[in-house]
This record gives C-alpha cells, structure tokens and sequence, in this order.
C-alpha cells in the first residue's frame, strides 16, 4: 500500500522517482480501508529534507499510510519557509483534537540546553502528555527520545565534550523485540549529536528496556506498557546528511572532527556508502506492524486503554 502525503508537498516527485508508492488525497478518498494516521511532529530545522527522509521510510510499509505534518503552534522556523509551514502543516493546535495511531517526534539540535531553558518546553511537555491519550504509539528521534526520557522519567541527558558524529556498530541487546525482528546481531546507525543518555542512568527503570547501545551510550530504548520507542540516532539519515554537516561546520570554520567510520579510508573526496538503508526500513516497518498488531480498529478508542 502506498503512503498519503499531502498533495503538492516537495518529496512527492522524490518518493515517486525512488520508486516508493505515493497516493495523492483524492485516490485515497476512493479506497473502502481505514489507513494508519501517522502524525509527524517535525522539528528539525532543514524541515523539507526530513519530510522526504521519513515518509520514504513510512511509504515502505505494506499497510496504508496517512502523513499528518505537525508544526509547534509558538515558534517559528527559521529555515523553512513560512509558505511551506502553512500549506503543508497543522500546528499541535489544530491537530490535538485528533487520535493517531503512532506519532513521530524528530530531533533538534537543542543538546547543549537544559530543557526547561527551551523557548518551547512547555509546549513540548504538553504534547508528551497528549500523546498518552490521544496516540496509540509514538517515536521519539534523536533529541525527542532525550526530551520524551527525561519527561516521562527523569533520565538525564549527558553533555560531550565533543560531538559524537559517525557511523557507530550498535550491540544488540534484546534481539527478541518485535521492533528488533529481522535485525542482525549488530549493525551500524549514523550519529549526531553533543549529548548521550549513559546505559547506566536507564538500569532500574523496570518500564524501559534497552534494545541497543553503542560506546556512544544507548540507542534504542523501548517502554511497552507506554507504548514508546526512543531511538537515540539516525536510521532515517541519507548516505550524504553526515557529509553535507561536515562540510557545512567546515565551511562556517567551526570545530568538527571527521565522522567516525563514515568516508571510504576518512578520504572525503569518496561518496559514503549507506550501511544501515536496510535496518532503517527495517526498525519502521516493526513499527508499523507492531502499530497494526495492537491498535484498535475504531480510531475513537485509542487511549481508552491507558
């Protein structure tokens, strides 16, 4: 089944030359099922570039999908257009009325900062909560996973001393998780990030479960009773996201060491090769079935349970 996205939004022509199904909004009116209703909280600054990232992996899945872009209503972007931002998104506002069966909260480069020093905490702390009741399952990317831990837990967040920036092989530790089937004994996943959330600070909270850590501290975290997923790094990044940041910091003259077992032989002029495509589309598809598997059929019900 293909994905719903909507109509006119720049990664539509990407998806279709990549081969990935898309359907526009007046074919799918035409279909007799009930699509999932994925909403998407984008807060990445480059918003286009991860539209395109995410809904390539969601448009994998078999089942059909319905893309809901979510902007927060209080802060305004700086990097994309304010035209783009109204035609294409909804803000929390408009969409917290709504139920969606899973919820995807992105990453911001916002590590370095205490939370409640975050000129949209607060907005950020009233969707966590929203999405106990109004979501059937959510994932949390990158500084999400690290924002949503440290609401619903209290786990901090580690600043480094430099940045962790590569390709880093992850031990796999719970290979029997459903978001975990099919994956290998270990594999690698790009990271990006100033900060960590350390295995150590996650031991004792009986409600998560650690999936997979690298050297660069925990990766993927789950919390079945909440029907969470926290996934630390970047199985959505392209083969290019880790070189267009290090030549970006390089040209701004800012301090940036070369990514971690990213360029052939750490010899930038060579094309990086994508060593985790597969598990990417991989982690999302054990989502989304995991999602089908569990959710009720009457969107109207979700939260009930909780």
């Amino acid at each position: 089944m293909p994905i719903k996205i909507p109509d006119g939004l720049p990664a539509f022509d990407a998806l279709v030359q990549e081969g990935v199904r898309v359907m526009t909004e007046a074919a799918a009116i035409r279909q007799d099922i009930r699509p999932l209703q994925i909403g998407l909280l984008n807060l990445m600054p480059n918003k286009i570039k991860t539209e395109l990232q995410m809904a390539r992996l969601l448009g994998a899945s078999p089942l059909q999908v319905d893309l809901t872009l979510i902007r927060l209503g209080g802060h305004k972007t700086k990097h994309t257009s304010e035209d783009h931002m109204m035609t294409f998104y909804q803000s929390w506002e408009e969409a917290k009325y709504r139920k969606f069966d899973g919820f995807l909260v992105t990453g911001t480069p916002l590590e370095t900062i205490d939370y409640e020093e975050v000129s949209y905490w607060d907005e950020m702390r009233r969707i966590f909560d929203w999405t106990v009741t109004n979501v059937h399952s959510t994932m949390n990317v990158c500084w999400g996973a690290m924002a949503a831990l440290y609401h619903f837990h209290g786990v901090p967040k580690h600043v480094l001393p430099e940045k962790a920036f590569g390709v880093y092989k992850q031990t796999v530790l719970k290979p029997t998780s459903h978001y975990l089937a099919g994956f290998s004994d270990d594999f690698s996943i790009p990271v990006s990030r100033w900060a960590e959330i350390r295995v150590e600070d996650l031991r004792g909270l009986s409600e998560l479960s650690l999936l997979s850590h690298s050297d660069k501290g925990a990766s993927i975290v789950e919390e079945g009773r909440g029907h969470r997923l926290y996934v630390l790094d970047h199985l959505e990044y392209d083969a290019e996201s880790l070189a267009d940041e290090y030549f970006r910091d390089v040209k701004s003259n800012v301090p940036i060491k070369l990514p971690h077992g990213y360029f052939p032989n750490d010899d930038t002029t060579r094309r990086p090769p994508n060593r985790w495509r597969a598990h990417g589309h991989l982690l999302i598809s054990n989502w989304i079935n995991e999602i089908y598997q569990t959710a009720p059929y009457e969107i109207e019900k979700i939260g009930e349970r909780k």
